[in-house]
């Protein structure tokens, strides 16, 4: 994967001028085009087709700041088709508009080319189980909130607080399969999607594909795959969010199973205030 990446990283210095086929590029590589955008934001730490457009407005700052004639070759150059767009993608790198640039040579804001690597030192163990579910049903109270990447999502808190404690119980009641219990789902996040973009957040159980389902909750239906299943344990939300990280730098690069399309569970084991002892279902198939 991380050679993978840094060929994807080359191909798009290479074709700074249009779109490339991402899913393609994914089939020759011997992985998926989702997998491939997850483990892109997950390690630089922003969206894939946000790299593209900081590159391409980097290239193109350089090009303005160095006396480019015309701002429609530059724009053309770096695929976009009228000035207009090129300018609202500048600006909104670079916080100038074109023609600034080019007559007061900045401020420009650069994105570096990436170049990805692999640490060796497994500085953060993984307690890891594969396991594979039958087709499932997940049940609950689902809202929709912004995607939050660092401490606690207070959006989600405030949709469980105002889940009446009786309901609680109701969900638990209803539990038949596994995960069992109370569990926090995230569904209907972009591989591209940057922090604050919407995702579904479910708070419910699991249930087998048979067991009826009360009218009044939220469903989400769940294919039958593989599961990678990580334990975590220690300070909440940091030792998760840790966790997650380290599934993309040190457990997807070294071995074989990426990520499929579905939620991620966080399945609550113990929890008492800032501490948690929890654990995250992700979805993955072999590669």
């Amino acid at each position: 994967m991380i050679g993978t990446l840094n060929a994807l990283v080359d191909l798009i210095e290479q074709r700074t001028d249009d779109e490339f086929d991402l899913a393609v590029f994914a089939r020759e590589h011997g992985t998926t085009e989702y997998h491939l955008r997850r483990m892109f934001s997950s390690l630089a730490g922003m969206p894939l087709s946000e790299y593209v457009r900081r590159r391409r407005m980097t290239l193109a700052g350089a090009e303005l700041v160095a006396g480019a004639p015309s701002l429609l070759d530059v724009a053309v150059r770096h695929g976009y088709g009228s000035v207009e767009a090129f300018g609202r993608a500048f600006r909104s790198v670079h916080g100038i508009g074109p023609a600034d640039a080019r007559r007061d040579g900045g401020p420009l804001r650069t994105q570096p080319t990436l170049r990805f690597r692999l640490s060796v030192e497994g500085s953060t163990p993984m307690h890891v189980t594969i396991i594979t579910q039958p087709e499932l049903m997940l049940v609950g109270y689902a809202a929709t909130v912004p995607l939050i990447h660092t401490g606690v999502n207070p959006h989600i808190q405030e949709h469980i607080a105002a889940i009446p404690a009786q309901e609680h119980a109701r969900l638990k009641a209803l539990s038949d399969a596994e995960p069992s219990g109370i569990l926090a789902v995230t569904a209907d996040v972009d591989p591209d999607a940057p922090e604050g973009s919407p995702l579904t957040y479910l708070h419910g159980v699991a249930l087998q594909a048979s067991t009826p389902v009360p009218d009044d909750l939220d469903r989400m239906p769940l294919e039958a795959g593989a599961w990678a299943v990580f334990a975590s344990e220690g300070p909440f939300p940091e030792t998760l969010q840790n966790l997650w990280a380290a599934t993309a730098t040190e457990w997807f690069p070294s071995n074989p199973w990426q990520l499929r399309p579905g939620p991620s569970i966080v399945r609550y084991l113990e929890f008492s205030g800032t501490h948690a002892s929890c654990e995250l279902w992700l979805p993955v198939e072999s590669v």
